[in-house]
Parts: C-alpha cells; sequence; structure tokens
C-alpha cells in the first residue's frame, strides 16, 4: 500500500522531528582556522528512532509493509542500538521483532536488551562462530522455519534502502557547506550521504571500529546496490576508534565533557564522540582550507 493512505499510516503511528535541526558550533578552535562547524542533530529525530537508525529503517519498514511481512528480524551484539530501534519501530507500526543476538545469553537481561523485550521484541543468540556465518543459506532457513516467512534487516540496519534514507540528508541542509562528516561502523549512513551530495561536494567518515579499512569495500558494495555505481566523494579516517567499537579512552572522556561544557551537547561516546573528536584534531592539523564550512551528522 502506498501513496496518500501509507502516508496517513506513517504520520499517524510515530511524530518526526523532519527535516531534523541544524546548529552552528561557534568554538575559537574552530575560527583560528578558519573553518565553521554546523551541527545536523539527527539524534533529535525520535527519542527512541534517532539519527540514522530512523533514516535507515524507513524505506525497509515501507517495503515490509507493501510485502505484507508482519515480522523483522535483525542481527545485532548485546548493546546494538540497531536492535533496540528495530524494537522500537515495530512496537510502532505493528510489526513482530525477532532480534538474534550475537554470543550467550546473560541474565538479567542488560538495559538495551531489557528494553527490546519490553518493546515485544523474541530473542534469539548465535555463538560468535556461528554469527560470523549469519548470511548462510542454512541459518536463514532456520529462521524462516522457527519465526515464518520475515522481512530481515541486516546488522546495523545497512542495506540498499537504507541507502536510499540516508541519502535524504544532504537535501535537508539549509545553509551553504563543503563537506559532511559522519561516523561509520557499517556503512550504509555514509554511501547514502555520499550518493546524496552535489557536485563538489565531498564526505568524510570516520570508523568507530578498530581495523575498519575493510569499511572502503563496504561503502562501494552498498553504493553499487542502491545506485548502480560508487560516487567517489568520499574518504574513511580510521585514527580515531579509541580501540575499537564501544571502547573509550580517557581523552575521548574529557572531550566529550568538554563538548558538552561549551556547547551544550553531550556526545554518544560509541559514535558521535569519536567522529567530532576526529574532526577537532583534523581542524587543528590544517586539514581544512580556510573558509570551508563542515556538516557533522550527529546520528545519535
Amino acid at each position: 500500500m502506498t501513496g496518500v493512505a501509507d502516508e496517513a499510516w506513517w504520520s499517524r503511528e510515530v511524530s518526526l522531528r523532519l527535516p531534523s535541526p541544524l546548529t552552528e558550533v561557534v568554538d575559537d578552535r574552530l575560527s583560528r582556522a578558519g573553518v565553521r562547524l554546523l551541527l545536523k542533530r539527527d539524534d533529535l529525530i525520535h527519542p527512541e528512532l534517532p539519527g540514522n537508525k530512523w533514516r535507515k529503517l524507513t524505506y525497509n519498514l515501507r517495503t515490509a509493509r507493501e510485502q505484507g511481512l508482519r515480522t523483522l528480524v535483525t542481527f545485532g551484539g548485546a548493546y546494538s542500538n540497531h536492535v533496540r530501534a528495530v524494537a522500537a519501530a515495530g512496537a510502532y507500526f505493528g510489526f513482530d521483532t525477532v532480534g538474534v543476538i550475537r554470543g550467550e545469553q546473560h541474565l538479567p537481561l542488560n538495559p538495551s536488551l531489557t528494553y527490546a523485550v519490553d518493546r515485544g521484541m523474541r530473542l534469539t543468540y548465535l555463538d560468535r562462530g556461528r554469527y560470523r556465518d549469519k548470511a548462510a543459506p542454512e541459518l536463514l532457513a532456520r529462521l524462516r522455519a522457527e519465526f515464518g516467512e520475515h522481512y530481515l534487516i541486516p546488522e546495523g540496519g545497512s542495506n540498499a534502502l537504507a541507502v536510499r534514507g540516508c541519502a535524504e540528508v544532504p537535501g535537508e541542509i539549509t545553509e551553504p557547506y563543503d563537506v559532511v562528516c559522519v561516523p561509520v561502523g557499517t556503512g550504509g549512513t555514509l554511501a547514502g550521504i555520499a550518493a546524496g551530495l552535489a557536485q563538489g561536494r565531498s564526505a568524510i567518515g570516520f570508523s568507530v571500529l578498530r581495523g575498519g579499512q575493510f569499511l572502503v569495500a563496504e561503502v562501494e558494495r552498498l553504493q553499487r546496490a542502491a545506485c548502480g555505481s560508487t560516487t567517489g566523494n568520499w574518504r574513511i579516517e580510521y585514527d580515531f576508534h579509541f580501540g575499537g567499537y564501544a571502547k573509550s579512552k580517557p581523552e575521548l572522556e574529557a572531550f566529550i565533557d568538554d563538548f558538552a561544557a561549551r556547547h551544550g551537547v553531550r556526545l554518544d561516546r560509541i559514535y558521535p564522540a569519536k567522529m567530532m573528536y576526529g574532526l577537532f584534531a583534523l581542524v587543528a592539523a590544517g586539514g581544512f582550507v580556510a573558509g570551508t564550512t563542515i556538516v557533522a551528522v550527529v546520528t545519535g
């Protein structure tokens, strides 16, 4: 079902703050370098469906509904924000949800998985060895046998439809700008934003993963799946992961506290804080010419 009726169903279920706000960061470290920084506050889109989580899910949810599928199945770790978002989306839009969780079950459940269960998600677990082969046909067949016909959303939500959703970000930016910066975990957000940029603009991704060089191939794969070709207007920085996914170090924690004190925004340490730390490090190293305007997407 599409068109006016579909839009009525969509807007009735959840109130979204779109386009997300665009605010300027006034900071002497930026002004000395002649750089202007705008925050694209995607973290404020919705308290339970923030940032790139909503943008990645929106067209997947519509497609699942059009296909008449009532169950969403996805993958993630025990602290996955993506799993939380899928559980919330299921509750809002009337889907059953299943989370395939990496590792063994631990009781009591942590706050992330407790939230997912409270939102109606069923959990099943895969040991780390089998989880690495989560795309294996025999595993997918087992999931169909156990949970029935369903709509499968990949880990992190990154697929061609997610790229389509993230490609809408540049069109919402109403100020002149040169570069968009975004944190990178699975590559879908960077792939989409870069695909949506006008000629002459570029994107920089900041890997939150240790050893994230494989993300180049993943971004290219996602762009080919969504757009038929790659755009070549992006790059990834690898030096600001602070030990790997969900890892931190004292200097990152100090940066988060300082940024909150200066600008009233407390950055999530898993994704946006690493991007912002890296962005300021590049500014300090002369990585942007004077007169550059940067938009940093706070993904939540």
